[in-house]
């Protein structure tokens, strides 16, 4: 049977996103410890602009707070801050899009008619 000290101690991995290539610490933590954590056990924040309030944090691709509760080998994710709103950025392309006056593009606009060329049988 095992002894309660080897069930205090969990390995977690902690995988720093944010840049290429991404970076993989293993550590040791508390059995009831959190997401935050591991990441600061891991110190991959040490030395950048980076602050866990402005990260998105998540474990094997699950989005996760920073108070959540790690379970043995999990793996936790730090994610920088969007750049971009992924809203914004997809109707910029879909104006650019419509702007060259592709077909792709003229298939989006609303109420006209399709192009000349077109043969409809």
């Amino acid at each position: 049977m095992a002894s309660p000290e080897s069930n205090s101690v969990i390995d977690v991995m902690v995988c720093l996103a944010t840049v290429t290539p991404p970076r993989l610490v293993n550590v040791q933590v508390p059995a009831q410890a959190t997401v935050a954590d591991a990441v600061h056990a891991s110190g991959l924040l040490n030395g950048l602009d980076l602050a866990i309030e402005t990260c998105r944090l998540g474990v094997y691709g699950k989005r996760k707070t920073p108070d959540a509760a790690l379970h043995a080998r999990d793996r936790v994710e730090i994610l920088g801050p969007l750049i971009a709103d992924p809203k914004t950025a997809r109707r910029r392309r879909v104006q650019k899009v419509r702007a060259t006056g592709t077909r792709e593009g003229l298939k989006w606009l609303r109420n006209e008619a399709p192009p000349k060329d077109d043969v409809l049988e």
